[in-house]
């Protein structure tokens, strides 16, 4: 292998390792997105049932839940 199919082989391995650096950084971020997405709807839907529960207890009170 003289120099120059040397130095196309060196640029082709680093051009695969950089594309495969980007793709787990990818991977990294979309896995940090659907887990503060999740993170979200699991405090949404607590908030809901909090709520829910507060609108309960104050139509036991007024008895309006009859």
């Amino acid at each position: 292998m003289d120099k120059s199919q040397n130095t196309s082989y060196q640029a082709g391995e680093a051009k695969g390792q950089a594309q495969e650096k980007a793709g787990n950084m990818a991977d990294k971020a979309s896995n940090a997105a659907q887990s503060a997405k999740e993170s979200c709807q699991e405090a949404g839907q607590q908030m809901k049932d909090k709520a829910q529960g507060a609108c309960d207890a104050v139509k036991d009170k007024v008895g309006a839940n009859k």
